[in-house]
């Protein structure tokens, strides 16, 4: 009589194999999620600085204009905090500051900030 299957030393060859694989493949895709958030940080941060640039053109200064809600600021929610660094005035600085897991394993490029002027910061955590 001809048996089939796997032998118990086999199975556990295989699940120690997609284990080492797993413990390789994880922190990769951890840290491609991180930058992907940030990315998509810095998206945002461009989006409300346009915003700016269009409430700039019809009222003349700054002064008064809120952050609107966005889209983005929406999908990055526990990740980021969207906010104004000081009161706008003749100028404006826009923040984002990194929140949670983000801010501990992005510790480097928060807070990611844009100015009037188009000055991002820090500069090597912007996509060129």
């Amino acid at each position: 009589m001809n048996q089939r299957g796997f032998t118990l030393i086999e199975l556990m060859i295989v699940v120690a194999i997609v284990a080492i694989l797993a413990a390789i493949v994880y922190p990769s895709y951890q840290a491609q999620v991180i930058q992907t958030r940030r990315s998509t940080a810095s998206a945002c941060l461009l989006e409300l600085a346009q915003f700016m640039e269009r409430y700039y053109t019809t009222k003349m200064t700054y002064s008064g204009a809120t952050l609107p809600s966005t889209q983005c600021q929406t999908d990055l929610a526990g990740y980021y905090v969207f906010q104004f660094s000081g009161t706008p005035g003749s100028d404006y600085t826009i923040q984002a500051v990194a929140q949670g897991v983000q801010a501990t394993k992005d510790a480097a490029c928060t807070p990611l900030a844009i100015t009037h002027t188009g000055s991002k910061t820090p500069a090597g955590c912007w996509k060129k």
